[in-house]
């Protein structure tokens, strides 16, 4: 049995940090309130529209389906980049925004977003010669302003292997260094979800959209079903966003007013694979052109980690049960080897692999483009009942496409226009002023370098409260994976603070723990729920359901396909 409420009473208290306010209370808001806004999905876009709009003063509900970021927010390749590649389909103005947006979120939330060399080594009958790369390189510097992390380097074929050592050298011919940015996706995700909260707006997750509520042909709300109660909330909204990403086409469905045309969103499959480090240990970010079929690819680094990454296929599957194929393991192992062959990878040394759809504009596709040179640029619809629906984009330029949603919205229900401030307002966490005096306190207070290094990164300054958790009680210091910087304390935070409700609310989203571990998770999901159980209410037969629920969660999601579905 669940008694959520009594459970998070008994918890200490932070002097620092709000905490949201208690799922009972939102459910109440959510079902008695009148809202002006209410916005369909938890992805970064949702997230930062509720965002938005709230800082702007209207008052909003988010309902999210699963957890924020369930989707495609939470499987991308982590970077916060300029689209080094858009330049070669003509996509300026694209690249000219995202670079901008780059800048921008580096200082906004300099705890999620941190700058990334990347090498970009040229070979012999290269479909991207030096004097190409070179040439694209000092546009997209240009095309922020000369205001990039550094300004790129043209690179010898010595510098090139000196850069990475273990890079095939047969038919070398340079390079290039560049820079762009790292993020967690997930994390920047919550980050808007808790800046909306903490801005007033109603948050929920694990609460769908049943149907919408039309009178005289206008959209006034929705009937939303909390996914842990199973009880129904009627949310009066005076707009409706629709902001599900890869599933936008399904709420359409439900607007009886909109008219049956093809799919408004067209998209792509997207896979990553992580293998130890140990195995492949790169010093920068590659760049390349995968022998295979020269698609760009990249090659990451994650701190014990490295991923490789990414296909780009059509897919028939749901969104919600897209997985990696043994084809596409097979072609970034293949396409990873040929540059580094003496890493000789295999599918043994894979620890994780997962599958994301990009919900790309069906317009950017413009007659029969394949998806690769798909427009990445976000348009807005509105149907006949008044549904905003917002498709597109990327996860570098997610706050634009937020703020131009918000201001369809001002636009819709004829309010003046208020000029957004998220340009300027650091995300929840990201009011630091040196980070690597915040890292160098964490490490030294803290007392291991990683979970130190780990904390700040995914809390920013509110890691001190996370922290503190563990003198109010010990054993949160203990580690949730062996090996790994997690901490349990991480869990007793994520129920009080971020509004996890489930296992992999926090084993695959608050925290990287499946994506680093072979089991995905499933050993560290029982050490987990010893700490949220006590503070959600689980009985112990509760607790075996959850641990089930988890087992079927990590087995959707890094599950990987005999066949391409």
């Amino acid at each position: 049995m669940r008694s959520e409420s009594a459970a998070l009473r008994s918890l200490p208290a932070s002097t620092e940090v709000p905490a949201p306010p208690s799922r009972a209370d939102r459910l109440r808001a959510l079902g008695s309130e009148s809202f002006d806004l209410l916005v369909i999905g938890g992805g970064v876009t949702g997230a930062g529209a509720a965002r938005d709009a709230a800082l702007r003063g209207l008052t909003v509900a988010l309902v999210e389906r699963e957890d924020f970021a369930s989707g495609t927010s939470s499987r991308s390749s982590r970077l916060i980049h300029g689209g080094l590649r858009y330049l070669e389909h003509g996509h300026l103005g694209l690249v000219f925004e995202s670079s901008i947006e780059r800048r921008r979120l580096l200082h906004l939330a300099p705890h999620l977003v941190r700058p990334l060399a990347f090498v970009w080594p040229v070979y012999e009958g290269a479909r991207v010669p030096r004097w190409k790369l070179n040439a694209g390189l000092m546009l997209y510097d240009a095309l922020s302003l000369f205001r990039n992390v550094k300004a790129y380097q043209r690179l010898s074929l010595k510098q090139v292997v000196e850069a990475e050592p273990g890079i095939r050298s047969e038919g070398l011919k340079g390079g290039a260094r560049y820079y762009d940015a790292a993020t967690d996706d997930a994390r920047l995700t919550l980050a808007n979800a808790l800046g909306a909260s903490e801005a007033g707006a109603v948050v929920l997750n694990h609460a769908s959209v049943k149907r919408l509520v039309l009178e005289d042909g206008k959209v006034k709300g929705a009937v939303v079903v909390d996914h842990l109660t199973g009880l129904e909330h009627t949310v009066r909204a005076r707009a409706v966003v629709n902001a599900t990403g890869p599933w936008s086409d399904e709420i359409r469905r439900l607007d009886s007013q909109q008219e049956r045309t093809g799919p408004a969103v067209r998209g792509s499959k997207g896979v990553h694979i992580a293998v130890p480090r140990s195995r492949l240990n790169i010093g920068d970010a590659l760049t390349l052109l995968s022998p295979v079929d020269g698609r760009v690819m990249f090659i990451l680094p994650a701190d014990a980690f490295t991923l490789i990454g990414t296909t780009e296929t059509a897919t028939r599957a749901h969104p919600a049960e897209v997985r990696a194929s043994e084809a596409d393991v097979a072609y970034l192992l293949s396409s990873a080897n040929a540059f580094f062959p003496e890493a000789n990878l295999t599918r043994e040394d894979m620890v994780s692999a997962w599958a994301g759809i990009r919900p790309l504009a069906a317009s950017g596709y413009h007659g029969n483009r394949d998806a690769g040179s798909a427009s990445r640029e976000h348009s807005i619809d509105v149907s006949p009942s008044g549904v905003l629906a917002i498709s597109g984009g990327k996860l570098t330029t997610f706050r634009v496409m937020a703020r131009d949603v918000v201001n369809a919205v001002e636009r819709h229900l004829s309010l003046p226009h208020k000029k957004p401030v998220t340009h300027e307002q650091p995300l929840p966490g990201g009011d630091i002023l040196k980070l690597d005096a915040e890292l160098a306190a964490a490490k030294q207070e803290v007392g291991d370098a990683a979970t130190g290094e780990h904390l700040v990164r995914a809390y920013g300054s509110r890691w001190h409260a996370v922290w503190a958790l563990t003198r109010e009680s010990p054993e949160l210091a203990e580690p949730l994976v062996e090996g790994l910087p997690y901490r349990r304390a991480e869990a007793a935070w994520g129920v009080s603070h971020e509004m996890v409700q489930t296992l992999a609310d926090l084993l695959i989203r608050r925290l990287k723990v499946a994506f680093e571990t072979r089991d995905q998770g499933r050993a560290a999901a029982v050490r987990a729920a010893e700490v949220m159980a006590p503070r959600l209410g689980w009985d112990a037969a509760e607790t075996e359901r959850q641990l089930a629920a988890y087992a079927v969660d990590a087995q959707r999601i890094f599950g990987v396909d005999p066949s391409d579905a």
